[in-house]
């Protein structure tokens, strides 16, 4: 099998062969429909025509043998009743020739033949049959049985003679009507086995030009293509046959270099992954033993150097307590600033160290619930909101997974900020409220503070980022990064709400349990239809530490209950 190189196409090919075979067929079928066409005409004529032809020709005669029955009948009886056949075959004849007359077109002999039988008749009839029954009437039987002579018996006989010549040319043509009949379907068998062999040979040649077209190129050429998968992506794809399995192979043999172009980058492009791989191994180690340093710093940090430090602040707070107005005034400030300082790098030291500690020193995830959580809050930051007249409420908190010692600094950092940055003379009031949105809960911790600037609502989540001198507010400035680092270890963000009226709104995000947001999908066609209650309607309770207890009864009429301790005001839902 050699190469096809500028011949004609598998297409062309295909499309030559089939009109070939299509003008055959086309040509046998017309010739088919031609001689079937011709074939029941035939048939029709042996059927309907010479058929019902030869039966009335026999009626045609039974008829005139009635006549000249009835004639002799009444010439020997002379009553007129013997007459009645004749009359009857007189009709008879006359239908059956009008019959006959309607189907003798296409058989002129037959219509001489059968006019030559009329005449005979009618000579008969007016020589013999009229004037014997004339005579007989008038004259009597006698007379009438004298006209009944051999001559008379001859006329009829040529009469008989002529109607049995009609009989043959009809029988004649009958019989050439059949004859036709069977060379037309002699013809058509012919055709039909003509248009068979037709379609066999041409099947033959498709078949076998697709096996020398087709087959043995796809087959030549898939094997190579299994030699390029196989891993030999070097083997060049030659491909033979009609033009479009050339251009094939071409194709083919295009995106086998491309691939074997791609499998090289890739091999370039895995020696460097494997390299970058090391790299990133080393650093992974060294970053392992700068962890190992970093531990080994927070442990130096909590053990090592609280202890020169307390040293330092006791003895500082000693001199401070023992010598305080028996030196002069600026010792006693150098002292006081001595005392500061070491307290200051007290609180730095374990602030830092309870940053470094998130999620490190985990205890593990389980379902934590807020209104719990904000219980315990209350409870911790209940001196500073009975200092600061502060009041502290909060919606219906939902259940979300988390660990609840990080959860409740989390909050507890968000309050204490809150009571902390507050205006003067204005008692402050914290809202902790929460709010389902998509698969997470939207949790905000508002209040009616100082707030916070546009311009530095990002720099608050900094570790030990101040936006205040320490002698206005107090503290390490390391609260609200350690916030940002828990809602990050929960999966959640955090951001500070800018488009508040007053005060300062902290937003933060917790994923929702399955089963919420499943609840929130089927309860969110009949909401539509009902006014939701706001979100941060408060249901509030006597204390914190009762906030918990579900079976505690509302007040009856449905007013707000609250608790008291001195200064301190907070409602819980």
């Amino acid at each position: 099998m050699r190469p096809v190189s500028g011949g004609w196409s598998l297409r062309r090919r295909v499309i030559t062969l089939l009109t070939v075979v299509g003008v055959l067929l086309i040509g046998l079928a017309t010739a088919e429909a031609a001689m079937a066409a011709r074939n029941r005409t035939q048939i029709d004529a042996v059927l309907n025509q010479t058929g019902p032809l030869r039966v009335q020709s026999q009626e045609l005669l039974n008829a005139l043998l009635d006549q000249e029955t009835a004639v002799r009948g009444y010439a020997v009886s002379g009553k007129p009743a013997d007459l009645g056949p004749y009359r009857e075959g007189l009709d008879q004849e006359k239908a059956v020739i009008a019959s006959m007359g309607a189907l003798i077109g296409d058989y002129p002999q037959i219509g001489r033949e059968l006019r030559t039988v009329q005449e005979r008749v009618e000579q008969w009839r007016r020589s013999v049959a009229e004037p014997v029954i004339t005579t007989t009437e008038r004259s009597g039987t006698r007379a009438g049985q004298a006209l009944v002579t051999d001559r008379a018996r001859q006329q009829f006989d040529e009469v008989r003679a002529s109607v049995s010549r009609l009989q043959d040319e009809i029988l004649a043509a009958r019989e050439q009507s059949a004859a036709d009949v069977r060379n037309s379907s002699n013809v058509l068998v012919v055709l039909l086995i003509i248009a068979a062999l037709v379609v066999v040979v041409a099947g033959t040649v498709l078949l076998l030009s697709l096996d020398r077209m087709v087959i043995r190129p796809l087959t030549g050429l898939a094997s190579q293509v299994r030699e390029v998968a196989g891993g030999d992506y070097q083997h060049r794809i030659a491909t033979v046959g009609p033009p479009e399995f050339i251009r094939l192979g071409d194709d083919v043999d295009a995106m086998r270099q491309k691939i074997a172009s791609d499998l090289a980058e890739v091999r370039q492009a895995r020696e460097r992954i494997e390299w970058v791989n090391s790299q990133l191994q080393k650093q992974a180690e060294e970053l392992t033993r700068s962890n190992r340093d970093l531990e080994q710093f927070a442990y130096v940090a909590s053990h090592d150097l609280q202890e020169p430090l307390r040293k330092v602040a006791s003895f500082c707070q000693l001199l401070q307590r023992r010598y305080a107005g028996q030196l002069d005034e600026r010792a006693d400030q150098y002292i006081a600033f001595a005392v500061d300082g070491a307290q200051r790098m007290q609180r730095l030291i374990n602030d830092l160290l309870a940053f470094s500690r998130i999620g490190r020193l985990t205890t593990g995830f389980t379902e934590v619930d807020l209104n719990k959580v904000l219980g315990d809050v209350a409870a911790q930051t209940e001196a500073a909101r009975q200092y600061a007249d502060a009041e502290l409420t909060w919606t219906e908190m939902p259940v979300i997974r988390g660990e609840e010692p990080l959860l409740t600094n989390l909050l507890a950092n968000l309050v204490s900020n809150s009571i902390k940055f507050r205006r003067p003379d204005v008692p402050p009031k914290v809202h902790v409220s929460a709010r389902l949105v998509g698969s997470e809960w939207e949790i905000t911790c508002q209040d009616n503070g100082i707030g916070i600037e546009p311009e530095f609502a990002d720099k608050i989540f900094v570790i030990f980022q101040r936006l205040h001198s320490k002698d206005a507010y107090p503290g390490t400035g390391i609260g609200l990064a350690i916030v940002k680092k828990i809602v990050e270890y929960h999966g959640g963000r955090v951001w500070v709400d800018t488009d508040v009226p007053e005060g300062t709104a902290i937003r933060f995000t917790l994923p929702a349990l399955p089963e919420d947001v499943e609840a929130a999908a089927a309860a969110d066609a009949p909401e539509q239809s009902e006014p939701a209650a706001p979100d941060d309607a408060a249901i509030p309770a006597e204390a914190p530490e009762q906030s918990a207890d579900p079976d505690r009864p509302d007040r009856a009429d449905g007013a707000p209950e609250s608790g008291r301790t001195g200064d301190m005001r907070e409602t819980v839902g």
